[in-house]
């Protein structure tokens, strides 16, 4: 049986790692990549074969089956609205959307469309989290009292659109936030989030509307009454180059992911108990485009539009609520 052609929509950093970890899956083939930077190149190295189209329209012509999108965060969701439009399966960067309405129209024509949507919510996939979160959701740690989230970024993006609110919908919260909110939500089963509260800056003052914000706390009550505290930032003087935890407190103990020495990409999985922590995963773990490569196989396999790729709204919605209490 052929295999599923891909086009790579973006060639930067990002869009080379998760092409890269798709072909060496061996389940697809990359038959087009489109970049208007030098950058197209290097993803043309990867895989020879693509041709190098100027547009997603001219990707779209060629009848693709998928198209991975790393373009900035403004174009996610009206590109992927088309490729699934024109039949593709899609694969895109966070965020689905800038809010909640943009991901659903995404989701919406995806199951109209019965076609595989993903996202690259990447740290699901790591080893850490696939050690914890068997322990929260099969009751092992008992009722979840807590989760604390953190992500902070010594250096905050090096693009431009980034500090754009049309372009990038956000600051912090969009672009490291949403992957804390998605974590918690997907380790917990999606419950509902009764109410949020938050305090967003931009610099040293609170955020404005048009602003972006690079420091940001916030507070979630989910049903059942687990309480999650999120904070990320850009260009925290934080002693080290990143600090990123999800813990998990809970009636029976507890279990948390932790960076290594300020490390992006290197985690540690503990769970506690009392006093005591074991040690559950640790570095090294290759895990940064299982997402990509879960999305790759899966679409390899004929699967089409997932009816849980509507969670995606869920998490937008949560940060369109983070927004709104640091605004009110």
């Amino acid at each position: 049986m052929a295999k599923p052609q891909i086009g790579f929509l973006g060639t930067g950093w990002i869009g080379r790692h998760r092409m890269a970890a798709m072909l060496a899956t061996g389940t697809v083939e990359a038959a087009a990549v489109c970049d208007p930077s030098p950058a197209v190149a290097d993803a043309q190295a990867l895989a020879p074969e693509a041709a190098v189209v100027p547009s997603l329209d001219a990707m779209l012509a060629m009848g693709l089956d998928g198209i991975v999108i790393a373009s900035p965060s403004a174009l996610h969701a009206d590109q992927s609205v088309q490729a699934l439009e024109a039949g593709a399966a899609v694969f895109c960067q966070k965020p689905l959307g800038r809010d909640a309405n943009e991901a659903r129209t995404v989701v919406a024509a995806a199951q109209a469309a019965d076609r595989l949507l993903g996202v690259d919510f990447s740290y699901r996939h790591t080893a850490a989290m696939e050690a914890i979160a068997p322990l929260v959701r099969d009751g092992t740690l008992g009722h979840v009292r807590a989760v604390d989230l953190t992500f902070h970024n010594a250096y905050g993006p090096d693009k431009p659109w980034f500090y754009d609110k049309a372009l990038s919908g956000g600051g912090c919260v969009m672009d490291l936030g949403v992957h804390l909110v998605d974590l918690a939500l997907w380790t917990l089963g999606f419950p509902a989030v009764e109410a949020v509260d938050a305090s967003l800056l931009a610099g040293d003052a609170p955020l404005g509307r048009g602003e972006v914000e690079d420091f940001a706390v916030a507070m979630l009550r989910l049903a059942g009454g687990t309480v999650v505290r999120l904070a990320c930032s850009w260009r925290l003087q934080a002693g080290r180059e990143a600090v990123i935890e999800a813990a998990f407190y809970c009636s029976n103990g507890g279990a948390a992911l932790r960076n290594v020495a300020g490390s992006f990409y290197d985690f540690t999985a503990e769970r506690f108990g009392g006093t005591g922590a074991t040690l559950l995963a640790s570095p090294p773990d290759e895990w940064g485009g299982r997402a990509a490569a879960d999305w790759a196989t899966r679409l390899a396999a004929g699967e089409r539009f997932d009816p849980t790729a509507e969670r995606l709204v869920d998490v937008a919605a949560v940060l369109d609520r983070i927004y709104a209490a640091a605004l009110r």
